[in-house]
């Protein structure tokens, strides 16, 4: 079998097990807790380390954390593997945020930020000992602008250079995840290697099946984030797309994080109660099978088609 990159080193992808494929460990604003001291590290870690061991006691036995650029905390996740045990798969890559180190106005190719990219893979990320195992790169409402290409682009190339997947955040309403895979299939990625991210948000199925009929994975990831879709809508979007044959090209995930700084935590908790690692494995999988997909196909949304994600792999 194939071997992956993950914080807690080198795992057989015959290991993954159950796998959540959006998952974020922190969520913080660059520079707050640099700059405020807005952050009781003690007290997170000690937060994250009982989120991690809640959701392995249902049952997952891998998370994706696709936290990128200056938004990672790569020796907290570390400390955080490590004392409960979870094992994580790191991400290399940026946000449809684009610093400006890195846009075209900057003089710095495409190459070079691929070859930084590439670096967090092969040699790992600074001086923390851990390997990404996935390139992430986003585009959002605004769409496909051309700083966000250059990552794209940047993404594509990584991959080629490394053979680690690619998985993406998308804006689901403006279709943008088909342009994503427009720059990508011009870069030369075969497209079964990527996960278009947050398919989930929309209940348009015509729109999820041609991303689906160009090969790529569909991230449906967002579970728990009711002010975009509720959970029966999203429930009811992945009946159908099994129904139409689909289920060799869907993941499950919530895009949740065990700190997450955007909204004051009573008020996260008051909107999107659900919004957790365990939403999956205590509602989700129950609503799934109430709802008519079969065993064989939440197996393969949760086990089987994570593993071929990272399965197929090499260089080219």
């Amino acid at each position: 079998m194939a071997t992956i990159n993950s914080v807690s080193g080198p795992i057989d992808t015959a290991d993954l097990g159950f796998t959540l494929m959006h998952e974020h460990i922190l969520v913080q604003s660059p520079g707050v807790k640099e700059n405020f001291a807005m952050f009781d590290r003690e007290a997170e870690l000690a937060s994250a380390v009982q989120k991690l061991k809640d959701v392995q006691d249902r049952g997952v036995k891998t998370l994706v954390d696709l936290t990128v650029g200056n938004w990672r905390d790569i020796p907290f996740v570390k400390e955080a593997v490590a004392a409960s045990g979870a094992q994580v798969i790191v991400a290399t890559g940026l946000y449809w945020e684009v610093p400006y180190y890195f846009k075209a106005q900057s003089g710095r190719s495409i190459e070079h930020i691929a070859d930084l990219f590439t670096r967090d893979i092969t040699d790992g990320i600074m001086d923390t000992g851990v390997k990404a195992g996935v390139i992430k790169c986003a585009a959002d409402e605004p769409g496909v602008t051309p700083d966000v290409e250059r990552i794209l682009r940047a993404a594509a190339k990584a991959h080629r250079a490394t053979g680690v997947p690619i998985s993406t955040h998308t804006h689901a309403a403006s279709e943008v995840g088909l342009k994503q895979q427009d720059i990508f299939e011009d870069e030369g990625v075969d497209l079964s290697r990527v996960v278009i991210g947050h398919s989930g948000d929309t209940e348009d199925t015509a729109y999820l099946q041609k991303l689906c009929d160009r090969g790529s994975l569909i991230g449906m990831d967002r579970f728990g984030l009711d002010l975009f879709l509720t959970t029966p809508q999203r429930v009811a979007t992945i009946q159908k797309m099994c129904e139409l044959g689909y289920a060799s090209q869907i993941v499950l995930s919530h895009d949740a994080a065990c700190y997450f700084d955007w909204v004051d935590p009573p008020l996260r908790e008051k909107l999107m109660p659900k919004w957790n690692y365990n939403h999956i494995p205590d509602d989700v999988l129950p609503a799934l099978r109430e709802a008519g997909v079969s065993e064989d196909d939440i197996t393969a949304m949760t086990v089987g088609n994570p593993r071929r994600v990272f399965e197929t792999q090499g260089a080219y």
